[in-house]
């Protein structure tokens, strides 16, 4: 029996998570992909808070088209909100997602923002 794409990405999920855990001083950086967005925030695991946040529902832009370009604007607004905060270092957790297109867009709009991971 085969998995469905969303169980497959369940699995892929647990599995980074028992791996990657945000702490005080290196919080998570997670990564949300839907069809019409993408989510970005900074979680500190210990206190269970999210630090920072950023997303294609708040860019200036007021007709955000999603492609990797706005994917990659978003890594650089969550780069820019972490060093308001003092934030330098990062865990990445792509959430389960494939390290591909957006994501790794992401990752790498965060890392010209800035972070280091």
């Amino acid at each position: 029996m085969s998995l469905s794409r969303q169980e497959a990405r369940k699995k892929r999920k647990i599995r980074i998570r028992k791996k990657a855990s945000g702490t005080p001083e290196r919080p998570r950086l997670v990564v949300f992909r839907s069809n019409k967005h993408i989510y970005a925030q900074i979680v500190d695991d210990t206190r269970g808070m999210t630090l920072a946040a950023a997303s294609t529902l708040n860019l200036e832009e007021s007709a955000v088209r999603l492609s990797v370009e706005t994917a990659k604007r978003v890594g650089q607004k969550i780069a820019e909100e972490a060093k308001k905060q003092d934030i330098t270092t990062v865990v990445f957790d792509r959430n389960g997602f494939l390290y591909h297109g957006r994501v790794k867009a992401v990752a790498e709009g965060a890392r010209e923002g800035g972070l280091n991971f």
